[in-house]
């Protein structure tokens, strides 16, 4: 055998060795024990892998069940129970509402002194309820004034009627002896009293309707203050007037006159001799002030003569020709203008009528009166 043959003839040596089939079991009975033994291992994963999977099975269908009997059952009772509370707690929230509801239906115009029932709380009810009291409140005041004004208003004006008729009612019955002169004389006088009267109705219900100083503009206060004592019938009384010229106030020319003209009439009814007329300048303001010699007014009456169809004379006697309406409506008017008016004692006894009035840009031109 020649070298070359060598190696090969080893190489099939060890292959037949390999090939023995003892070996050959062997290496198989191996491999099948390494099989069995995975198999088992498979088999017992999956045993556990398939009873997991049977709990969790059983486990949910369990949870599927309770929920489904909470749904079924228990969303609707908590329903239930939650409107029964939402109406308990609502129904006792709005209680006093409906309380405030019938007490508010039970008041007519006829009876405004009625209230509503207030909860004594600080919450939005109880806000309410004290709302609509005073808002009552108000009413009823306001109910009571015009009442009030309404009477008033219809004796004034039948007094000068009254006069009137009476006055012709003579004349007529003795016709060729009748004073008829002296008749005309007090019909007119009590005609004027009467236009005079209408006159100061027509500007209170102005007044009321919040129309007054609606037209605004610069009013040069000296002239007319000087117009207002020129034409100012005062036989015995001197009226004295002391205002810089060019000094200005923003108003209406007309009301502003007429309030004015109510406090010198005044002042010259009551005042023994003099009556005087002064403007002074205080920061933006206008001061004016109309003092007269009178008796004056007492300290708890300077307030109440503001009123309307007030007068101090409890017997309400017409022989000073007076309504009783100058003072309110002179109040109205300058509070219409942004204006105060206010009584006090004048110096040496007497009334001093104080009007404040805020001035236009430059209302004390000068530096000042």
């Amino acid at each position: 055998m020649t070298a070359g043959h060598r190696p090969r003839t080893r190489r099939w040596r060890r292959l037949a060795r390999w090939v023995n089939p003892r070996a050959v079991r062997t290496r198989v009975t191996v491999v099948a024990g390494l099989a069995l033994t995975a198999a088992v291992l498979l088999g017992l994963a999956a045993l556990s892998v398939l009873q997991a999977g049977a709990a969790n099975r059983v486990l949910q269908s369990q949870v599927t069940e309770t929920f489904t009997r909470l749904l079924v059952f228990g969303i609707p009772g908590l329903l239930v129970l939650a409107c029964a509370t939402i109406w308990l707690v609502v129904g006792r929230a709005l209680r006093p509402v409906e309380r405030i509801r019938g007490a508010a239906g039970a008041i007519t115009h006829s009876d405004l002194s009625q209230r509503v029932p207030e909860t004594g709380t600080d919450d939005e009810i109880g806000r309410l309820a004290r709302t609509m009291n005073d808002m009552l409140a108000r009413l009823e005041d306001a109910a009571d004034r015009q009442r009030r004004f309404a009477a008033d208003a219809s004796h004034e004006l039948r007094t000068p009627l009254t006069a009137i008729r009476t006055s012709l009612e003579v004349g007529l019955a003795h016709p060729d002896i009748a004073p008829w002169p002296d008749i005309a004389r007090r019909a007119a006088r009590q005609s004027q009293r009467l236009e005079q009267l209408l006159t100061q109705l027509l500007l209170l219900a102005r007044s009321d309707a919040s129309q007054l100083a609606a037209r605004r503009q610069q009013v040069d206060l000296a002239a007319l203050l000087t117009d207002v004592r020129a034409t100012t019938t005062a036989p015995h009384v001197r009226i004295d007037i002391t205002v810089q010229p060019r000094s200005t106030v923003t108003g209406n020319p007309e009301e502003l006159s007429r309030m004015f003209r109510n406090l010198v009439d005044n002042a010259v009814r009551y005042a023994r001799s003099q009556v005087l007329i002064t403007a002074a300048c205080e920061a933006d303001s206008i001061v004016v002030e109309v003092i007269d010699n009178g008796p004056g007014i007492p300290r708890a009456q300077r307030e109440r003569v503001f009123g309307r169809f007030v007068r101090l004379d409890p017997s309400r006697e017409h022989s000073s020709e007076s309504s009783g309406l100058g003072l309110a409506i002179a109040r109205d008017i300058a509070t219409a203008h942004g204006a105060t008016i206010a009584l006090a004692e004048a110096e040496g006894g007497g009334t001093r009528a104080i009007v404040t009035l805020t001035g236009g840009p430059a209302p004390c031109p000068g530096g000042g009166f």
